[in-house]
């Protein structure tokens, strides 16, 4: 039986695009969308409503950068890269959510 989609947890979709780029390098916001659905076995759906004012988010934040570039369609695509601030911002995100997994994890053994 399929399982429904699973809409991205408050808080959470700022440290899987920075970890995509992390692992997958520049990519344009679709294929970001793409990799993080495969990653979660198609639990989760983002929709350009959802992706897209993250990516915007990120990008004032200066923890990503942008530029545009042909796609595999040979479409004008922007691609977003991760930068020195982002890569810090994700260690922190990681450690963050790391500790909060830990702690639930010790909740539910409870």
């Amino acid at each position: 039986m399929n399982q429904p989609q699973r809409a991205v947890l408050h808080g959470t979709l700022d440290l899987m695009v920075l970890k995509t780029l992390e692992a997958m390098g520049p990519m344009h916001g679709f294929g970001i969308a793409r990799r993080i659905e495969q990653v979660s076995e198609n639990l989760l759906y983002l929709n350009q409503g959802t992706l897209y004012p993250a990516l915007l988010r990120l990008e004032q934040k200066g923890h990503i950068s942008s530029k545009y570039g042909p796609s595999e369609n040979n479409r004008r695509a922007r691609y977003y890269s991760l930068t020195k601030a982002g890569c810090k911002q994700l260690a922190r995100e990681k450690e963050s959510w790391q500790q909060m997994v830990a702690m639930m994890g010790r909740m539910l053994e409870a």
